[in-house]
């Protein structure tokens, strides 16, 4: 009877390990992004933090979601890229209201795609309608404005339509395992990139202010116990070298953090006006 019993707490135990590892990678994934968050709230300056970290985990997660209708891995990996979407966009509606509340001279709207009105209004213009207004918001195909919008809308239906092209070429293709391969690559190799646009970020800037160290922390660690679960629960190769990966972009990061540290203090004097 004993043994029946130390077999059955295993079990339980061995289930509750599971589902705590489970939780923490679905939970873990958005953490790091809760102090970048308050922070922007509190200080209302989004200058320091680049959006696209969030364009990069977008589309990450986008392919990391198309690539498991072609080769099922652990339900948690998938949830948690389906609540990594989530939060990417309220970073990116926060970022974006809080960068027009700064605007002391309102300048022209940059969007994704024009508004039905909008293109009437530059119809009519064209065609010498009378009492047509000129349009105040129309698509600029400049690429420097790409992912630098100026409604939260553009966002959500830029990768709409990133979305919608992936699944149609994934339903096209599922039976093509090299194919398949290749999403679950770039999901991860995105992924793995998260760091640069913030490295680029601090390197333009020569300094870290604007930028949670709280969050490049708990990036770090995240991607520590991430890159070990991929390894423990023998995920897709891709997952565990570009997790690799990824911890080491974070280690560049605090490094910057360190070389910056003169730079970002006077930066921070600066914004409190001391």
């Amino acid at each position: 009877m004993d043994w029946i019993i130390s077999d059955e707490l295993g079990l339980t135990v061995g289930h509750l390990v599971g589902w705590g590892a489970a939780t923490a990678m679905i939970v873990g994934g958005v953490a790091p992004y809760i102090p970048q968050y308050r922070q922007i709230r509190k200080t209302q300056d989004a200058e320091g933090f680049s959006l696209y970290v969030c364009l990069t985990l977008l589309i990450a997660n986008t392919l990391r979601i198309l690539f498991w209708f072609g080769k099922r891995y652990e339900i948690p990996l998938l949830i948690q890229s389906i609540v990594m979407n989530a939060t990417m966009f309220a970073m990116i509606h926060l970022c974006v209201t809080v960068k027009k509340k700064n605007q002391i001279i309102r300048s022209r709207d940059r969007i994704f795609t024009a508004q039905p009105d909008d293109t009437a209004q530059w119809l009519g213009q064209r065609s010498g309608i009378v009492g047509v207004e000129k349009p105040h918001r129309f698509y600029d195909m400049d690429r420097k404005y790409f992912w630098a919008w100026t409604d939260f809308q553009s966002y959500l239906d830029c990768m709409l339509v990133f979305s919608v092209f992936g699944a149609a070429i994934t339903y096209l293709l599922i039976e093509f395992a090299p194919f398949v391969e290749l999403i679950g690559f770039l999901a991860v190799f995105t992924e793995a990139m998260l760091g640069a646009p913030q490295i680029a970020k601090n390197l333009a800037n020569k300094s870290t202010e604007g930028m949670s160290l709280s969050m490049v922390i708990m990036w770090t660690c995240g991607d520590l116990f991430k890159t070990a679960y991929f390894v423990i629960r023998e995920a897709p190769t891709q997952f565990w070298v570009c997790g690799g990966l990824q911890v080491l972009l974070d280690i560049v990061i605090l490094v910057q953090v360190w070389l910056y540290r003169h730079n970002t203090a006077a930066a921070r004097r600066v914004r409190r006006g001391d």
